[in-house]
């Protein structure tokens, strides 16, 4: 395809004979399309998604559609977002190298993307609905994050390539707004778009009439629209992880923009969070074991996290902020300052979490960790816990001490009888 083709939204079919001559896609399977075998397994909200295989390999061929998938195509969406999506996963790639797949090509015309196959990674939600443990999860992901988002801020960058990635990243207005409608605000009123499970009705009423949940919820889209202070993957939650039992990767960045330093990990807690809760109707005798695990990732994600920012304040801290002109160089410690950052980046964490375990039940695009519960009352229940858990990190996000005091908040509901 010529740099100026029309775009058209790819098939099984058609694939082959249309990206016969991209030529980093031949260099991965091989030559002749007659020999590529091309599945489309695209099971998300917004996009196609094929595997091409070949005597040579195989990759992946991701292509935006015109439209929410989820939806049709009464809800219309720019196919810009491929750009934003590439532009994202080179940055990831380079602020923490094999964290995410390699790209191979990139056509903005057509919005696609051709880019490493992983194999045999599968969704981590997947694996946590089945009770699969993945070594080294909490290191990958607490290093992920730390690195993206130190690595992505004044704290580091120069002001001039932050500014100016600022700019173009400002350009992704479509698909933030669905974040912003989504998640911060739908949950809170009985938006067109939202469901929920039946039997929950109670729990909605308690946290649609608490007047002061709804505007720290509202101070968080405030701070989420404001404020530029880092790159955010915008969408990191375990169905944006794949992992093997040793190895995890981080996809779908295509909800990217400037934002909280806080926000990725705090989405990424609130997920496991909601696995957590939904283990009883997963798990049987070795229930108990496999939740401990759950809120152990939790808890060592966020303190490897820590331990990497701190890292990286004391050996890479070279942008504007803090700069050592004002700390070090002077003879004083820098790291109350690095503290008063963690204060607040962790503040905009758990406000972010308790949103996020909201609108995963209240909104529209639910998870499977409870939408795979076939048992009614069962689900209600278990989400029932979840969302009281997310009204009290709101609520509480000035003063929760640490990630172990979540996950003990976390044991608490998880006894309790809430419905």
């Amino acid at each position: 395809m010529s740099a100026d083709t029309a775009y058209e939204a790819l098939t099984v079919e058609t694939l082959p004979e249309r990206l016969k001559d991209v030529t980093a896609l031949t260099a991965q399977v091989g030559e002749d399309p007659a020999l590529w075998q091309v599945e489309e397994v695209g099971d998300g909200n917004l996009n196609l998604v094929f595997i091409v295989t070949g005597p040579g390999g195989k990759v992946i061929v991701k292509q935006a559609l015109p439209y929410v998938r989820l939806v049709g195509d009464s809800w219309p969406l720019p196919l810009y977002r491929a750009f934003y999506e590439y532009h994202a996963l080179i940055r990831q790639a380079a602020r923490d190298p094999g964290a995410v797949p390699a790209i191979y090509h990139f056509d903005e015309s057509q919005a696609l993307i051709i880019m490493e196959f992983l194999a045999p990674h599968v969704i981590l939600r997947r694996k946590l609905i089945a009770g699969e443990h993945v070594a080294g999860l909490a290191e990958f992901l607490g290093r992920y994050c730390a690195r993206t988002a130190f690595r992505g801020s004044e704290l580091s960058m120069s002001s001039p390539d932050k500014k100016a990635d600022v700019a173009l990243f400002a350009g992704n207005v479509e698909i933030p707004a669905i974040t912003e409608a989504l998640v911060f605000t739908d949950p809170y009123f009985d938006a067109e778009m939202n469901s929920h499970t039946e039997g929950l009705d109670p729990v909605i009423a308690t946290l649609r009439a608490d007047v002061a949940l709804k505007i720290k919820a509202q101070q968080a889209l405030q701070r989420f629209v404001s404020n530029t202070e880092t790159m955010v993957h915008g969408d990191l939650h375990s169905g944006s992880i794949m992992s093997t039992g040793s190895d995890s990767r981080v996809i779908d960045p295509e909800f990217v923009q400037y934002g909280p330093l806080g926000f990725d990990i705090g989405m990424l807690c609130a997920n496991f969070l909601m696995a957590y809760f939904s283990q009883p109707a997963h798990r049987g005798a070795d229930l108990d074991e496999y939740q401990d695990w759950i809120l152990g990732v939790i808890a060592d994600t966020c303190r490897i996290f820590e331990a990497e920012f701190r890292h990286l304040w004391a050996t890479e801290r070279t942008g504007i902020l803090f700069p050592a002109a004002l700390f070090e160089d002077q003879g004083h410690d820098s790291s109350p300052a690095c503290d008063a950052v963690l204060t607040g980046l962790w503040r905009d964490a758990w406000v972010v979490c308790g949103i996020e375990m909201h609108r995963r039940c209240l909104s529209l695009a639910h998870n499977a960790d409870f939408e795979d519960i076939a048992d009614m009352s069962v689900r209600a229940s278990l989400e029932a816990r979840n969302l009281l858990m997310g009204a009290e990190l709101i609520h509480t996000a000035d003063t929760v001490a640490n990630a172990q005091a979540v996950c003990a908040l976390a044991r608490d509901y998880n006894g309790k009888d809430v419905l």
